[in-house]
């Protein structure tokens, strides 16, 4: 057990800044001072940080993080930490983690005893499923689908009887092939594209997966893809499945029903007629 009382502790910290998605104004007072006290920022890419940086005047030194270098760069991280510096971790835009590299780091950081701090802001999938006019809870965020189209329709077919809303990121020129998989594999369902979020050419997109199909031309920009969730009533196992006709009439004999009552129960149960069942019954 593991308890982290984040501004009560002596050792380093790893922070977890959120940055804009699009609109810089997006980016919170409580970010842009956690990147300037910190001794180091590590980056997805440090040419995109940068921009960040030189528009909310930070000075702090950047270092890549990405999912290349990310082993490599753990290590070095940690040493920084181990040196008694806070280090802040960034990703291109929004929440770190989410569909971004980081996983690793934090794991190494908890497991080496530090303390590892969320600093909380803009955040697509969230800002895209409460605008989105489908069911904002339950949800269940995935992230981005495999690119080949055998694995996606594979990892589709295990969330098709979710009953939550499902929140993808796609990227623009696999959206097409990735609406006709999930018509495939989900039906008609309600669908919503969310793209450009926060910046001047946000756009929303809501219709049915054939809708939406018929519609899509060339889409641009990021792209966040909401589904309904499966709402139809699951079909559960009778009680009764694997029973014989026999085991099925005693069931109800043994509850104290006499015997033509039983079989008319049994003839309800199976949506058979009881003339039917009374004669297989009798006759076996």
């Amino acid at each position: 057990m593991q308890i982290q009382r984040s501004y009560q502790h002596t050792s380093a910290t790893l922070f977890l800044v959120s940055t804009p998605i699009g609109n810089l104004s997006d980016m919170t007072p409580r970010a842009v001072e956690t990147l300037k006290s910190v001794a180091l920022i590590a980056s997805e890419d440090t040419r995109l940080t940068k921009k960040l940086c030189h528009y909310f005047d930070i000075s702090t030194p950047l270092t890549s993080y990405h999912e290349h270098n990310k082993h490599q760069k753990t290590e070095v991280i940690l040493a920084r930490l181990v040196a008694g510096d806070d280090v802040a971790l960034v990703s291109d835009a929004g929440m770190p983690l989410m569909s971004d590299p980081g996983e690793e780091l934090v794991e190494a950081a908890l497991a080496h005893g530090y303390a590892v701090v969320p600093i909380p802001g803009a955040n697509a999938a969230i800002t895209a499923l409460i605008a989105s006019g489908l069911t904002p809870h339950p949800y269940l965020f995935y992230g981005f689908l495999d690119r080949q189209k055998s694995k996606k329709k594979t990892a589709l077919q295990t969330l098709a009887t979710t009953p939550t809303t499902l929140i993808f990121y796609e990227s623009p020129h696999r959206l097409k092939e990735t609406l006709n998989v999930m018509l495939e594999v989900f039906g008609n369902r309600r669908v919503v594209i969310a793209r450009e979020l926060t910046k001047i050419f946000e756009e929303f997109l809501r219709g049915t997966a054939r809708e939406l199909l018929a519609h899509l031309t060339d889409i641009k920009g990021e792209v966040v893809l909401l589904v309904e969730g499966n709402h139809e009533k699951p079909v559960v196992d009778a009680w009764w499945e694997g029973m014989s006709l026999h085991e099925h009439v005693a069931h109800y004999l043994s509850e104290g029903m006499k015997t033509n009552v039983a079989i008319k129960q049994v003839a309800t149960d199976l949506g058979r007629t009881r003339q039917n069942v009374y004669k297989e019954y009798h006759n076996d």
